[in-house]
């Protein structure tokens, strides 16, 4: 009969669009979340606490900085490497405090997690900068030996340690210190009061340490810090993104006058633990200046600039996609720029948002919904909506990589095995073709090339090798997307 039939067109309309809800749904993103934020405590160096939840770590470094009297215990060691190195460290302390300065009401169940790897951080840069103002520590361990070694990061004996002085100075690292400090004296404000002053007036004295010796560290230490972390963006972006930091986290309106004395014009379609100045923009743009009526549209212009840098359908961009959809900046550890990029776009669309406002790259008007939706897609890309259906996060989704470059989880933890590994005899575990004996989980490698190819190989660093910085930059996106679209 008729009805009959409109019954069972009925059931099959209600069963096709089942499907389809359930062919579309969104990547767990608060599961990313977790994970992305417990990666950290497989990077620690120093102590490690009862509640590590990474059990095949143990105490390393412990009599780090012992060489000169001081104490550098803790930090993060900042790839798949046993090095110390205090600017992407800085840099990865900041972005983890941003992500809970923005976000942090969207994740009130990982908030102290995230505030805990804030703090190893921080702990860290406090003892880093001890003798301010006449050195800063800025490295601990030769990363040129390191290179030559495959071995666990709790079998490495003490290591050389490294400082810029006024005579061998290190704005940029200076400068990224003084803002990780003043980004999380913000964090700690309210639940940490007397931390959060310690925080500020170390900021104060590393900044003014970075502006008053004026050098570049890839001068000054470029034997050990050049290739693996040179600054080629110079120190100018560290000043400006430490200002910002400090007026911030004081209100102190002779850091925007700073801002205004720098005069920077240059734009960059980057934003990494090397170039600021994006981060930076976006960072002031929220903050009016008295003296200057015009300076808060010239840096919301400016922040603009690099969002149409980075939109595919922007007449002005100038960053490539893959086919499967992923931007993509450079062929080294990729990842990072993809991240952080798309922390300033989930940022932005927020400050756009309090301010209903739109801004337009040539005829194209782009508005807080098109950011987030192309934030979105980077997010979606990473924990495995791609051509290969390879989740880039470790330990998410049914497949991901299985031969990270990361000496700890390749080889066998001093937990099962306690007898020292030596330099070379760990390369046996290097060379194996058996997948990781540990799980770094939560760890955001550096991902696929320009053809969605990845190959899942411990010797390929450029795209298998994690870091703390790509990740810190994912943690607010995470946070973000996982409230909205939470089951």
């Amino acid at each position: 009969m008729m009805w009959e039939r409109v019954a069972v067109v009925g059931i099959l309309i209600w069963c096709l669009a089942v499907v389809c809800v359930a062919t579309s749904s969104h990547p767990d993103y608060h599961d990313a979340l977790v994970k992305s934020i417990i990666f950290f405590e497989g990077q620690r160096s120093g102590k490690i606490p009862s509640n590590q939840t990474i059990t095949w770590r143990s105490d390393a470094g412990l009599t780090d900085g012992k060489t000169e009297n001081v104490d550098l215990t803790g930090g993060y060691y900042d790839a798949g490497d046993n090095v110390k190195f205090g600017l992407p460290m800085a840099f990865t302390t900041t972005m983890l405090s941003w992500s809970v300065l923005e976000f942090g009401k969207r994740m009130p169940k990982e908030v102290d997690r995230a505030r805990e790897a804030v703090r190893w951080g921080v702990d860290y840069l406090l003892k880093a900068s001890c003798q301010l103002p006449n050195a800063l520590y800025v490295q601990v361990g030769d990363a040129n030996a390191d290179h030559k070694c495959w071995q666990r990061a709790e079998d490495i004996n003490t290591q050389p340690i490294f400082k810029v002085t006024p005579k061998n100075p290190g704005s940029e690292v200076a400068g990224e210190t003084a803002a990780a400090l003043a980004a999380a004296s913000v964090v700690f404000r309210t639940i940490d009061p007397q931390y959060s002053k310690t925080l500020v007036a170390t900021a104060e004295k590393a900044f003014e340490f970075a502006d008053k010796y004026r050098g570049n560290y890839s001068d000054s230490l470029a034997s050990v810090v050049c290739p693996f972390y040179c600054s080629y963006s110079g120190y100018k972006d560290e000043l400006l993104w430490a200002a910002g930091w400090l007026y911030k986290a004081t209100r102190n309106s002779s850091y925007l006058d700073y801002i205004q004395s720098l005069n920077i014009e240059d734009d960059s379609d980057v934003f990494s633990w090397d170039n600021k100045l994006a981060g930076a923009r976006v960072l002031l743009s929220r903050y009016p200046h008295d003296k200057d009526p015009n300076a808060l549209q010239k840096t919301r212009e400016k922040a603009e600039r690099f969002m149409c840098s980075v939109l595919p359908n922007s007449p002005s961009a100038t960053v490539r996609y893959t086919p499967g959809g992923l931007m993509y900046k450079l062929n080294g550890s990729n990842l990072q720029y993809v991240t952080s990029s798309t922390f300033l776009l989930t940022t932005y669309a927020k400050y756009l948002q309090s301010s209903d406002g739109t801004f337009k790259c040539g005829d194209l008007v782009v508005t807080r919904t098109l950011l987030r939706e192309q934030a979105k897609k980077q997010v979606d890309y990473i924990l495995g909506d791609n051509p290969s259906g390879m989740s880039y996060m470790v330990g998410f989704g049914n497949r991901f990589p299985q031969n990270i470059h990361h000496r700890g989880s390749s080889l066998p933890s001093i937990q099962l095995s306690s007898e020292k590994i030596g330099c070379e005899s760990g390369f046996d575990s290097f060379k194996s073709t058996n997948p990781n004996p540990n799980i770094l989980t939560g760890a955001i490698v550096g991902g696929p090339d320009l053809d969605d190819s990845f190959l899942d190989d411990r010797n390929n660093y450029a795209q298998s090798e994690p870091a703390t910085y790509i990740n810190a930059a994912l943690v607010g996106p995470l946070a973000y997307f996982a409230d909205r679209f939470h089951p």
